[in-house]
């Protein structure tokens, strides 16, 4: 059984592959660009912390700045979560100040999004990335879908359920047919960033929910690889060590795994598993051509339980939007935007 499923995983499903069991992707990844640069470039990490240091400096001109001498960037989401509750009114304004430029910028993005012909009569975007996970994101994003509906937009925004942490490992479930998970308790997941590199078992549960709504991240290993500043071979090696370890664990605990990696990477992703361009945020080069990280996995990790894996890549914004597959079946148009150190984005149609 296992070996007809190995087979069947290796014909139905492609890398970067615009047809899933049960969405249609119209659109990823797309670049969007006027004179001052990529437009997404608004609504990520570094422009909210340039929106912060703006009105730390109009502040500074005229008093203390509450924050001190520590950079925009580097506050922690924590910090700035607590501020908005603080009895320091100017820490609190500050921050609500970079809240409302933050969502004027982001509704702005969104409905250069709308124009295009790939997002259109979108009904529905779900925000995800690390932005998302603390207060402030998710008071910015409520800001901006008031903004968009003010404006006489009628998409509905919302933030994205899981956390960052965990979506982009649980949408993998999706980017096969669940039937290849039949029969298994487990299947690996990976999720790479331009910050962090995470791998996680994930266990689909199919028997408590068919349409996988109940799935869960049983085990995750996070690696924040931006410290180390590995090559990509480096990187590459990182990557397997997680994967290794994850299958042993799975095998003392006598957990079945499917011979399946699921791995959501930035960039536009080829049907041969290279990624095309926008992976300039990972370690070292891995948009060349002759490199194909699907292919290095499977030669590392050629197995599992004695059958050959099926290892499959697809955008890391894509994947993340898949883990709300369950709960966008009410509509039937809808789109992911990440923000994180960049602005990912994805725009789906739900398959009848």
């Amino acid at each position: 059984m296992a070996e007809k499923t190995q087979e069947a995983a290796k014909v139905l499903v492609g890398h970067g592959t615009a047809e899933l069991p049960a969405v249609h992707i119209d659109s990823y990844n797309v670049e969007l660009r006027d004179s001052e640069g990529f437009i997404g470039d608004r609504a990520s990490r570094r422009a909210f912390a340039a929106l912060l240091d703006d009105w730390r400096e109009r502040l500074a001109e005229s008093g203390e700045d509450p924050f001190g001498k520590v950079e925009s960037g580097e506050i922690k989401k924590k910090e700035l979560d607590a501020a908005l509750a603080l009895d320091d009114g100017a820490a609190a304004g500050i921050v609500q100040g970079a809240i409302e430029d933050f969502a004027q910028e982001f509704a702005t993005v969104i409905r250069r999004f709308l124009r295009l012909k790939g997002w259109k009569d979108t009904q529905r975007i779900v925000v995800g990335g690390g932005f998302r996970q603390s207060r402030v994101g998710e008071l910015a994003i409520a800001r901006a879908g008031v903004l968009l509906k003010a404006a006489g937009q009628s998409v509905e925004l919302r933030p994205i359920r899981h956390h960052p942490d965990e979506a982009g490992l649980l949408g993998a479930v999706h980017l096969a047919p669940s039937w290849i998970f039949a029969g298994h308790e487990g299947l690996l997941a990976v999720d790479i960033g331009g910050t962090n590199m995470r791998a996680g078992l994930i266990e689909p549960r199919l028997d408590e929910a068919k349409d996988l709504s109940k799935s869960r991240v049983a085990e995750l290993l996070k690696w924040r690889h931006r410290d180390d500043d590995p090559k990509r071979e480096e990187a590459v090696e990182g990557l397997v060590k997680m994967l290794r370890k994850l299958i042993a664990n799975a095998a003392s605990a006598k957990l079945k795994l499917a011979p399946f990696v699921g791995i959501a990477c930035p960039g536009i992703i080829t049907d041969e598993g290279a990624i095309e361009r926008g992976g300039q945020n990972l370690p070292g080069n891995w948009e060349s051509q002759r490199f194909s990280l699907p292919q290095r996995v499977r030669e590392a990790v050629p197995e599992i339980d004695g059958h050959e894996i099926a290892v499959v890549l697809h955008n890391d914004a894509v994947v993340q939007g898949l883990s709300e597959l369950p709960a966008m079946q009410d509509v039937e148009r809808w789109g992911v935007l990440t923000i994180g150190t960049g602005l990912g984005n994805a725009r789906f149609t739900n398959r009848k």
